[in-house]
C-alpha cells in the first residue's frame, strides 16, 4: 500500500476525482495541484497540550542541527584563522575564492539537494521506502552531473577574474585554493542528499557526529598540509576537502550499517518530480546567497571601500551564526509538516507550522536583543580598528532588527518546503531581495547618501516584504489539499514498484497530459 493511514474520506475524494470528465490535452494535473489555490476554511486553534508535544517534536529534531551548523560554523573559522595566519594577502584570497566557491558552487549544490526534502520527508510518512532510497540515488546522480558545469567554471577561474581587472597574484592564488577545492565538489555531491536523507527520517544524530569527526581531523589537517608541508594557500583547501571526505565516510558507514538504503537500477528512471522541485528549490537558495556577495561587491563602490568591506565581513559572519537557529528550525518543521502530510495528517501539519511559526518569532526577538545589546563586546572580537568599529556599531541595531523578520520568513521557508512548494519560495525571495530589497539599497546607500547604513535598510526592507509574504502563505495554506497532493506525489514512487490498482490509476491522471 501507498499509505496505511490513508482515511476513507481521502479514498473517495479520489475516487470523486478520478470520476470526473478527464482535462483537456493542455492541462496538466500535477502542475494544477501545485499552483491552484484553494479556498480556506476556518481552522480551529491547537490545544495547550499539542503545542507542547509539536514543541518536543521540533525542539528534537532542530538542537541536533543546530549543534551540527554551529560545528560546520568552527570549522570555517579555522580555515580563516589559518589564512590569515599566512598574511593579509592569503586571507583575501582565501575570502575571494570562497566566495566565488559558494556563488557558484556550493549554493547550487546545497539548493538542489533540497528539492529532495519534500520527497523523502512525505516518503517516510507515507511509509514508503522505496520511494525514499531511489530519491537518494536520483539527488547523487543529478548533483554528479550538476557538478560538472561548476568543475570547468572553476577550472577557468583565472581566465574570468583576469577579465575583471584582477590582480594577477591574488586571481593564481585564488585559481590554486578552487583547484585543491574540487573533490568538494565530489563529496557534497553525496553528503548534501545524505544530509537530507537522514533528517526526513528523523535522524539527526549521525549527522553531528560525522561533522564533528570532520572538524576535529580539520585542524590537525591544516597544521600538516598548510604549516608542515608549506603548501600555503592550497593546504587549507586540501583540508577543507578531507574534512568533508571523513564526513562522507562516517555518513555511508552509517547508512550501511544499519541498512538504510537499497540500490535499484530504477533510480535511473522517474526523474521528473525530483527536477521540478530541485531547480526552484535551487533557484531560491541561490537568490538569497547572492544577496550578500551583492553587498560585498557594493560596499566596495563606498566612500572608504577597505573599511565597509571588513565592517560588512562582520556583519555577515554575524548574520551567519545568527541564522543557524531559524535555519535549524526550518529545516524541522520542514521535515515534519512532510511527515505528517505524507501520512495523511494535515491537522498536525498545520499545527507544527503553526507552532514553528512562533517559536520563530521567539528567536527573532531573542536575535534582536542580541544584536541590539552585545554590539561593540561582540565586534571587538573580530577587529579593534576604530573606523571598521564604527561602521559596524551603527549598522547592528538594522542588523537586529532584520532577524525580526529573518526568522520568522526562514521558517515559513521551510514550512513551505515540507509541502512541495518551491517555485513559492523562489518567487517570494526574487520580489522580496531583487524587486524590493535592491533598489531600496541602492537608492538609500548612493542616491540619497546614507551610505553603509542605507544598504542595510535596503536589506531590512527585503527581510520584512519576505516575512510577510511567507506569512501570509503559511497562513492561507489549505493543509487538505496538501495532503492529497502528498498522496499523489509519494504514489508516484510507489507506481515504479508493484501496486494496487487504484494507486496506478491515480498515478496515470497525476503525471499525465
Amino acid at each position: 500500500m501507498c499509505n496505511p493511514n490513508t482515511t476513507n474520506k481521502l479514498t473517495i475524494s479520489m475516487t470523486d476525482h478520478l470520476s470526473q470528465p478527464p482535462p483537456p490535452p493542455a492541462a496538466n494535473l500535477y502542475l494544477d495541484l501545485i499552483s491552484v489555490p484553494v479556498k480556506q476554511k476556518e481552522q480551529p486553534i491547537p490545544t495547550f497540550s499539542e503545542i507542547i508535544n509539536e514543541t518536543k517534536a521540533l525542539f528534537n529534531l532542530a538542537f541536533p542541527i543546530a549543534l551540527t551548523a554551529l560545528i560546520l560554523y568552527s570549522r570555517s573559522m579555522i580555515s580563516m584563522l589559518f589564512l590569515g595566519h599566512f598574511g593579509d594577502t592569503e586571507l583575501a584570497v582565501g575570502s575571494l575564492a570562497i566566495a566565488f566557491a559558494n556563488i557558484t558552487g556550493y549554493s547550487v549544490l546545497s539548493g538542489l539537494a533540497l528539492g529532495m526534502e519534500p520527497l523523502c520527508s512525505q516518503a517516510f510518512g507515507a511509509q514508503n521506502p522505496l520511494l525514499l532510497s531511489l530519491t537518494l540515488q536520483r539527488s547523487i546522480l543529478f548533483l554528479l552531473l550538476s557538478s560538472l558545469p561548476i568543475t570547468f567554471l572553476w577550472l577557468n577561474l583565472a581566465n574570468i577574474l583576469l577579465l575583471l581587472r584582477q590582480d594577477p597574484n591574488i586571481t593564481l592564488l585564488a585559481q590554486t585554493y578552487l583547484l585543491f577545492s574540487l573533490p568538494d565538489l565530489l563529496t557534497n555531491s553525496f553528503i548534501q542528499p545524505l544530509r537530507v536523507y537522514l533528517r526526513a527520517q528523523g535522524i539527526t544524530q549521525p549527522l553531528t557526529l560525522a561533522s564533528l569527526a570532520g572538524t576535529a581531523l580539520h585542524l590537525p589537517f591544516n597544521y600538516f598540509l598548510a604549516l608542515r608541508l608549506k603548501l600555503g594557500v592550497a593546504g587549507v583547501a586540501a583540508a577543507s576537502a578531507l574534512s568533508n571526505l571523513v564526513v562522507l565516510l562516517v555518513l555511508v558507514f552509517y547508512v550501511s550499517a544499519r541498512g538504510l538504503h537499497v540500490l535499484s537500477w530504477k533510480c535511473l528512471t522517474g526523474w521528473t518530480p525530483l527536477i521540478r522541485l530541485a531547480i526552484p528549490s535551487c533557484v531560491s537558495v541561490c537568490l538569497e546567497w547572492w544577496w550578500y556577495e551583492i553587498m560585498i561587491v557594493l560596499c566596495g563602490l563606498l566612500v572608504d571601500p577597505e573599511d565597509t568591506v571588513a565592517s560588512m565581513g562582520v556583519l555577515i559572519q554575524t548574520t551567519s551564526f545568527l541564522y543557524v537557529f531559524p535555519s535549524s528550525l526550518g529545516f524541522a518543521v520542514s521535515t515534519r509538516v512532510g511527515n505528517e502530510l505524507g501520512a495523511n495528517r494535515p491537522d498536525k501539519a498545520r499545527v507544527s507550522a503553526m507552532v514553528s511559526i512562533l517559536l520563530a518569532g521567539l528567536m527573532g526577538l531573542s536575535a534582536m536583543t542580541f544584536a541590539t545589546s552585545m554590539t561593540n563586546l561582540w565586534t571587538q572580537m573580530f577587529t579593534n580598528d576604530v573606523n571598521i568599529l564604527r561602521l559596524t556599531s551603527a549598522a547592528m541595531p538594522i542588523l537586529g532588527l532584520c532577524e525580526l523578520g529573518n526568522c520568522p520568513q526562514t521558517v515559513g521557508c521551510g514550512v513551505v518546503r515540507g509541502t512541495a512548494r518551491p517555485s513559492m519560495a523562489a518567487n517570494v525571495n526574487l520580489g522580496a531581495f531583487y524587486l524590493v530589497g535592491m533598489p531600496v539599497a541602492i537608492g538609500l546607500g548612493f542616491l540619497v547618501g546614507l551610505g553603509f547604513c542605507g544598504l542595510w535598510i535596503g536589506l531590512l526592507s527585503a527581510q520584512v516584504c519576505c516575512a510577510g509574504l511567507m506569512l501570509y502563505m503559511v497562513g492561507t495554506t489549505d493543509w487538505k489539499c496538501q495532503a492529497l497532493r502528498a498522496q499523489m506525489l509519494t504514489c508516484t514512487g510507489c507506481g515504479e514498484t508493484t501496486l494496487s490498482p487504484d494507486c496506478e490509476t491515480l498515478i496515470s491522471v497525476a503525471v499525465t497530459s
